[in-house]
């Protein structure tokens, strides 16, 4: 998920460090104007919520590019609801496209990456996977179960050499807040995240940042 937001500026940040990088996202428009911005981007469509879809990528890319030094799980949608009230379809939406993809996307592609003995997951995870809020309905938690995702991954991968960081960012300047009338300056630049995601990744491999909480200033919104 790196057409937009948090995801687009981890790979602006890793584009500009002189990575090859690698991006999905479901439309080809949003991936088309990624791509013009960073010519030698490579770009790929997937629903993410789609089981057979993440691991049709997966599969791609092994065998178009190898082992990743670097793996974003970022994809992710937020719609506020209810757990007792709101819709199953609801639930299973955000459970397949917050947790899910994760799962299989990591299962698919950690297995060169720990026959190389080295790399890192970078897990998007959110304030919503660490507070209840009374909105927050199945996005709180698709995003719990993230952080716990991540940190049952990070004990399995000790040993092999592969680091897993959770980040959990309160609300960021991005699209999923268009329309909500809440000044720019309340909210955390998503240049922000991809700044602390690019200096985790590029600690010394004897040290991992489990977790990273960033919040705005002001506190949550």
């Amino acid at each position: 998920g790196a057409s937009k937001g948090i995801g687009l500026a981890i790979a602006r940040r890793f584009y500009a460090d002189g990575y090859k990088v690698l991006i999905c996202a479901r439309g080809q428009a949003g991936l088309d104007a990624a791509k013009a911005e960073m010519p030698n981007l490579v770009t790929y469509v997937c629903d993410l919520s789609d089981k057979s879809a993440v691991k049709a990528l997966a599969a791609r890319v092994n065998a178009e590019h190898g082992t990743l030094d670097v793996l974003v799980n970022n994809g992710g949608v937020f719609l506020p609801g209810q757990l007792h009230n709101e819709d199953d379809e609801i639930f299973e939406k955000l459970i397949a496209t917050n947790l899910f993809s994760a799962y299989y996307l990591s299962k698919a592609l950690l297995p060169n990456m720990v026959a190389a003995g080295k790399g890192t997951v970078v897990n998007m995870c959110s304030i919503a996977s660490i507070t209840a809020y009374s909105a927050g309905g199945s996005y709180s938690a698709s995003k719990f179960g993230l952080h716990g995702f991540s940190k049952s991954l990070r004990e399995e991968m000790k040993p092999k050499g592969i680091r897993v960081i959770a980040v959990l960012p309160g609300a960021t300047l991005t699209e999923s807040w268009a329309g909500a009338n809440i000044p720019e300056e309340r909210f955390i630049p998503a240049e922000d995240i991809a700044t602390l995601v690019h200096t985790a990744v590029h600690l010394s491999p004897r040290s991992v940042v489990e977790d990273i909480v960033i919040r705005p200033q002001l506190g949550d919104l």
